[in-house]
């Protein structure tokens, strides 16, 4: 036997004992009395030098004893048989895969994040023939997983590949470039969901109400609106949403930025997609067309809400009275029929209005805007719908039609008040003098005569007038006078 050589069948005794910090050892009772002392029993295994160590040269120099050829056979035989049993020795603790070497299972472990690795066997086995071949005695591999940081912001992932990715978003890189339009990413997935864009392709769809979009986040985004949660809430005000995203763009209401500038008139704006649809404002550009009819629109948001129109689709619905609407700001508008808010105020007279566009309409009273003009006569008006209205007399259609009477009428508020004659219904009561009326502006004309107001003005002479009607039969009279003149 060789200096320092060690019996293979005394191999079993030698690695059986552990240490007090649950690192197996190898308890050498054969050791050289020559041996220095630094080479004790009781050595620790470094988990470089585990995976240096050579099986073949450590058989050689540990030959079989002498004695009984066959005896000696026999070990040799099973030591083949230890080296096959090696080929599978490295087992992950928490899932029970068995690996073949060594680094595959350190891998694993970093990969499926176990928390720590213990192998059900000695991490060296039969390898550990010497002691000064490995450094000591045997021990179980148990390592954190090892986990690679980013030097920039110290986020830590267990893959290089995965920091690797991570570092374009420091150094701006894009390595993926579309070949269509140019566009460059940083990852390939996201090469992948942008070219959808030019497909069209939607695989992702609703199963609630058949909406399709691009990507998964898009559809769990939309999935939120049937189920009602809003997750992301703000410290300042009530407003909850549905994304975190949406909700940084919410608090720009609350500072008051604005970081994105329209270059041709100045207006700004605190998302950039409204930019981008304010530029097209400029350019008349409508990108976005209806399929079964001509309409186009310069948002695709507004495209959606406009397929309702032929759908019929409205998910919106009032809970006081079960009123639909197809947009959220319709019943937005419709809920202040319920409260009375009147958000809108004048600010040259003070009157309050529920709704923008009829404080806009209002204002062209004061203005003097008549910007509806009928193409067969002088009239001019401030409303759309009274031009409608006044059409009605050139063409004769009186499509409103009282049951109790042969009365007819341009309109459906007309034929409302002339019910009142039947009815007898005079809802409208002077404060003054308790005349009742049924027309809310039969009750402010009355009104006139206890304020002694009178607004209209004959242009010829300076008569003034609290009834429009009585300054018009007035005009009549200069008429009449001039044709005698």
């Amino acid at each position: 036997m060789k200096d320092g050589g060690v019996p293979t069948s005394s191999l079993a005794g030698q690695m059986t004992a552990k240490d007090g910090g649950g690192a197996e050892t190898i308890k050498n009772l054969d050791l050289d009395p020559n041996e220095k002392a630094s080479d004790s029993s009781e050595i620790k295994v470094s988990g470089e030098d585990e995976d240096d160590l050579n099986l073949d040269s450590e058989r050689s120099d540990s030959g079989p004893e002498t004695g009984n050829g066959d005896h000696g056979c026999n070990e040799n035989k099973s030591s083949e048989s230890d080296i096959k049993t090696v080929n599978k020795s490295f087992s992950c603790p928490v899932c029970g895969i068995q690996f073949l070497h060594k680094w595959s299972l350190q891998k694993h472990v970093r990969v499926t994040s176990h928390s720590a690795v213990k192998s059900s066997k000695c991490s060296v086995n039969t390898k550990c023939v010497k002691e000064k071949q490995h450094g000591g005695s045997c021990r179980k591999v148990q390592k954190e997983p090892k986990l690679f940081s980013c030097d920039d912001c110290g986020k830590r992932f267990i893959q290089k590949s995965s920091l690797t990715r991570h570092m374009r978003v420091h150094t701006g890189q894009k390595p993926f470039a579309c070949e269509l339009c140019g566009q460059r990413l940083s990852h390939k997935h996201s090469l992948n969901t942008h070219m959808r864009v030019h497909t069209g392709e939607k695989p992702f769809a609703c199963e609630l109400c058949g909406y399709r979009c691009a990507q998964k986040a898009h559809l769990n985004t939309h999935i939120k609106f049937h189920t009602g949660e809003k997750p992301f809430a703000c410290d300042l005000c009530e407003y909850r949403c549905t994304q975190k995203a949406s909700l940084n763009t919410h608090m720009k209401v609350h500072t008051g930025e604005k970081p994105f500038a329209c270059e041709l008139c100045g207006q700004r704006y605190s998302r950039k997609n409204h930019l981008t649809c304010h530029m097209r404002v400029h350019t008349g550009e409508k990108p976005f067309a209806c399929d079964l009819c001509e309409h186009r629109c310069t948002q695709k948001a507004s495209l959606n809400t406009h397929m309702r129109v032929h759908t019929g689709y409205k998910p919106f619905a009032c809970e006081l009275c079960g009123q639909r609407f197809s947009h959220k700001h319709s019943l937005t508008k419709h809920m202040r029929v319920h409260t009375g808010d009147k958000p809108f105020t004048c600010e040259l007279c003070g009157q309050r209005f529920c709704h923008k566009h009829s404080l806009n309409k209002h204002m062209r009273i004061h203005t003097g805007e008549k910007p509806f003009a009928c193409e067969l006569c002088e009239y001019r008006s401030t409303e759309k719908a009274s031009l409608n209205t006044h059409m009605k007399v050139h063409t004769g259609e009186k499509p409103f039609a009282c049951e109790l009477c042969e009365y007819r009428c341009t309109q459906k508020a007309t034929l409302n008040t002339h019910m009142k004659v039947h009815t007898g219904e005079k809802p409208f009561a002077c404060e003054l003098c308790g005349q009742r009326f049924s027309r809310k502006t039969s009750l402010n004309t009355h009104l006139k005569v206890h304020t002694g107001e009178k607004p209209f003005a004959c242009e010829l002479c300076g008569q003034r007038f609290s009834r429009k009607t009585s300054l018009k039969r007035h005009t009549s009279i200069h008429t009449r006078l001039e044709g005698f003149i």
